[in-house]
């Protein structure tokens, strides 16, 4: 393993382990209402759920309406729980600081409903398949191969 390999993933007691996704989530109504004050403590209340769950952040942008986060995720922490925590935490503490919002989100809710998520990693799809395919197996399962069947 290469050194920017091995400072890239991560791990724990006896395992080792490289999840990074991508999550964009909206406010409800695409309302722009992320500015300024607002803007800033959503950053920081993401970071205090990310840092709870041991969740590192590479990369985050908080938009007007939206929020983009890259994060790398420890096996145990499942995508749900943690977008769950994130939109949970975040606008029930918006709601409480900043009464403006209350006027502009009615029913408790900042954010839409549902979130994006898609997993990143160093290679495609096809190169683990090319990778499989050429283990140097024969058999009748061209898709799913044994080593040592004949």
């Amino acid at each position: 393993m290469l050194n920017s390999e091995r400072e890239r993933v991560s791990s724990g007691c006896s395992h080792r382990f490289e999840i990074h996704l991508h999550l964009v989530w909206v406010t409800k109504y695409r309302r722009k209402a992320l500015m300024g004050e607002v803007g800033l403590r959503v950053r920081e209340l993401i970071r205090q759920v990310c840092q709870q769950q041991q969740v590192t952040i590479l990369k985050g942008h908080v938009s007007k309406d939206h929020v983009h986060l890259f994060v790398s995720i420890p096996p145990q922490v499942t995508i749900s729980r943690l977008v769950q925590g994130l939109k949970g935490k975040t606008a029930y503490k918006l709601l409480q600081e900043f009464p403006h919002l209350r006027k502009k989100f009615w029913g408790r809710h900042i954010w839409a409903r549902g979130y994006f998520c898609c997993s990143s990693g160093n290679v495609t799809d096809e190169i683990v398949m090319q990778y499989i395919e050429n283990q140097n197996h024969e058999g009748e399962d061209a898709d799913f191969k044994v080593e040592g069947e004949d």
